[in-house]
């Protein structure tokens, strides 16, 4: 039997044991054929009730569970999406349009996101404080309790299992909400990991759901943290209902991400990070490189050989072949981009490569545009759009850079390293890659940004997780009743 039999999640969610969702179902589509691959459960806001009253319950118990027992837990998923990496990749590729270069790294960082939450249960849970009476005092981390978390379609599997894993090794219960569009790869493939490894019931639920789904987990009065990745636009209303409701609300939102070439970059080394900043897993990651900023005097050659590399890309099915680029995830992704390309070629922008589409697959586009000023310059595409823009001077990159409503990656290509990570401290963002193309991610490592793009850095490394998944209680003992004077 497959290990994710398609009879046991078929048409249902994950709480705690399979369950028929109030919500009925809906298809998983393939986008690369139209095909419909299977079923999945649509969660009701009635569901979320449900699952987080028994959460909040087996909440207790697992937060008592010894830590190595914990630990044990994550070490088993981690072991697991190795185990199952051919069949969890397939789903991958199926229903997220996902390449094999994109099938390799999410399960690579969905096994060492679990490898890195398994050490969490055995770190200092707290420390001993001073105090000014005769008496111990301490400050211990404990769980929040239960953890919603709500993840896209784009890298459906890291995006979820980046907070799920540590929020689980550090004794909370989870409330997965992924996309319906990426049902299992992003929920159901979850739930059977962490139910295989041991994870008791009722600690972590997956019910895949649309907007009034989301809004019910971001209010109930048993979800005490919020985890959201998403637009900037969503994000907005997660955290203005997570504020009135006077919850945590962790939010990794959109990008613009900037790649600076100076004036001593290697041309060749640029155009080719560039390529894949741009262009991998159809631009549809939020780090993606969406303004290209080069010095005035590589301009011309670093679009020519930038629209040269996306002409020779391969556009296709990526579960039927080797290719760069796979489909989109639908058809109103695809006319979203469309529309800012052609309006910024109508706005004075070139286009050199790209600009066309044959049902979900749009083919990788550069456009030059001098103005810094058109649709697809300003916005996030969240598609295989290069907008390449000359500066004059540092001085020049440096306000182009900052000018823009996100701060989420910044890479700088540069023949001196020094003078890349000094440029980089003029420039507002979460994440600086120099030498590097925007698109990287570790598990141990802190990922956020500022700005529009998101509340800060609290996935990723044990400090941002401990952060984003306990809270502080101040606790003291004295070995007797003291008097008062009253």
């Amino acid at each position: 039997m497959a290990f994710l039999d398609d009879e046991t999640w078929r048409g249902r969610i994950f709480t705690g044991s399979w369950v028929t969702s109030a919500g009925g179902d809906t298809a998983v589509v393939e986008p690369a054929t139209g095909r419909e691959i299977g079923r999945a459960g649509m969660a009701a806001p009635a569901d979320v009730a449900d699952a987080a009253k028994v959460a909040a319950n087996a909440q207790r118990a697992w937060a008592a569970t010894p830590f190595q027992q914990r630990a044990a837990v994550l070490r088993k998923a981690a072991e697991l999406w190795r185990v199952h990496s051919e069949e969890l990749g397939s789903w991958l590729a199926r229903e997220s349009g996902s390449t094999a270069a994109k099938v390799g790294f999410e399960l690579h960082v969905a096994e060492q996101e679990c490898l890195e939450a398994a050490a969490l249960p055995g770190r200092p849970s707290g420390s001993v404080l001073p105090s000014e009476a005769p008496r111990l005092s301490m400050a211990q981390r404990v769980p929040a309790g239960v953890v919603g978390v709500i993840a896209p379609f784009n890298a459906p599997l890291i995006l979820s299992i980046r907070s799920v894993a540590p929020a689980l090794a550090l004794g909370n219960a989870v409330i997965l909400k992924p996309d319906p569009r990426t049902a299992v790869c992003g929920g159901v493939a979850l739930a059977r990991v962490f139910e295989d490894a041991g994870l008791p019931p009722g600690v972590l639920h997956v019910l895949p759901g649309g907007r009034e789904t989301g809004e019910a987990l971001v209010s109930d009065p048993n979800v005490r943290v919020i985890s959201f990745t998403g637009s900037t636009a969503a994000g907005r209303s997660v955290g203005e209902v997570a504020g009135r409701h006077l919850k945590r609300a962790h939010l990794e939102l959109g990008g613009n991400s900037a790649l600076i070439v100076t004036r001593d970059a290697d041309l060749a080394g640029a155009v080719g990070a560039a390529a894949w900043g741009s262009f991998f897993h159809q631009g549809q990651i939020c780090m993606t490189t969406g303004r290209h900023l080069v010095h005035e005097s590589l301009f011309d050659d670093y679009v020519r050989l930038l629209a040269e590399k996306a002409d020779s890309l391969v556009v296709g099915d990526p579960a039927t072949g080797d290719v760069a680029l796979g489909p989109l995830i639908d058809a109103g992704q695809r006319d979203k981009i469309h529309a800012l390309v052609t309006d910024s070629v109508a706005a004075g922008a070139t286009l050199a490569a790209g600009g066309t589409y044959t049902d979900l697959y749009y083919r990788p586009t550069v456009l030059a545009d001098r103005t810094a000023s058109t649709r697809a310059y300003r916005e996030e595409i969240f598609g295989p759009v290069a907008v390449v823009t000359p500066f004059e001077s540092e001085d020049d990159a440096v306000k182009l850079a900052g000018d823009s409503e996100y701060g989420l990656s910044l890479g700088i290509l540069t023949g001196d390293a020094m003078r890349g990570l000094a440029l980089a401290e003029r420039i507002p963002t979460g994440i600086v890659h120099v030498n590097d193309q925007t698109v990287n991610d570790e598990a141990h490592a802190p990922f956020g940004g500022v700005r529009a793009s998101g509340t800060g850095s609290r996935f990723g490394g044990a400090e941002a997780n401990i952060e984003a998944f306990t809270e502080t209680r101040w606790i003291t003992a004295r070995a007797g009743i003291p008097g008062f004077p009253l």
